[in-house]
This record gives C-alpha cells, structure tokens and sequence, in this order.
C-alpha cells in the first residue's frame, strides 16, 4: 500500500493566465488586494521562479498559504529557504519557515476567512472556506504555510 498523492492543483488555462497577469501588475506595484511576488530559487534549475502570493498578518507575524496544497513554490522553499517578496519598487530578502501542521489550523482559518473567495477552488475536495474544526484538522497536511521572517 502506497501513500495517497499530496494535494495540488497547478495552474491551467484561465488560472495561468490570471497568474501572468496578477504577476505582471504587482511587478508594477499596482495593490491587488495585497498581493506580492514571491521569488524562490528553483529546487532543480537553480534559477529564480516568481509567482503572485498573498502574504497574511496572523497574531504578530507574516505567513503564506499555499491553498493550492504542494505547490512548486512550497517544495523549492522547502530546499532553500531564501526568498524575495516584491511589489514594485518595494522589495525584500525573507526566510520561509514551514509551520508544522500542528500549527496550522489557525492560521489556515484566518487565510480562508481573509481570502477564501479568491481560492476556494483550489482547495482540497471537500474542504470548503469555512470548514468545521474537524474537517480542517484532516487537511492541515494538504496546505503548506510557511511562516514569513
């Protein structure tokens, strides 16, 4: 018996799109809705890949989600941990350090409550943005976070 895939669900068509264009405006500092760019070094190429995020306050602290689950962004942080977040000319050099999926919950709570309209496709079937205590408890595996120092 082997272990079940992890949870991800790439960009396609309409999303990619989106996702070239979310990038491009926030390169250039337009604010859509808090979005930034997120450049990570490739785990395999070592050159640098850039994809929108939207970075979220949480208790005194910075974090991403990843609603998309294991995404390649997530997996190249899990290597190198150095990052740059960028939105126009405002940019600067982070660490992303995974939270444990212990203490996950919370922060994966208050992401879906701050921006659940905008990813509650990507999430994993059966989640929905505003899951029951136990119902979260089972995906906190699914959802990478990553906390922003």
């Amino acid at each position: 018996m082997h272990a079940a895939q992890p949870h991800y669900r790439g960009p396609k068509g309409m999303d990619a799109a989106f996702n070239r264009v979310a990038r491009w405006l926030v390169e250039r500092g337009v604010n859509l809705a808090g979005a930034q760019t997120l450049t990570v070094t490739g785990r395999k190429s070592g050159t640098p890949q850039t994809v929108p995020v939207n970075p979220m306050p949480f208790e005194g602290r910075e974090y991403l989600v990843s609603p998309r689950g294991n995404t390649q962004w997530a997996r190249n942080a899990r290597v190198n941990d150095a990052a740059k977040l960028r939105r126009g000319r405002r940019r600067r050099s982070v660490r992303l350090v995974e939270v444990a999926p212990a203490d996950r919950a919370p922060i994966i709570r208050a992401y879906l409550d701050k921006w659940g309209w905008e990813v509650k496709r990507f999430l994993p079937e059966g989640m929905g943005t505003e899951p029951d205590d136990a119902t979260l408890a089972r995906h906190v595996d699914d959802l990478p976070v990553f906390e922003i120092r």
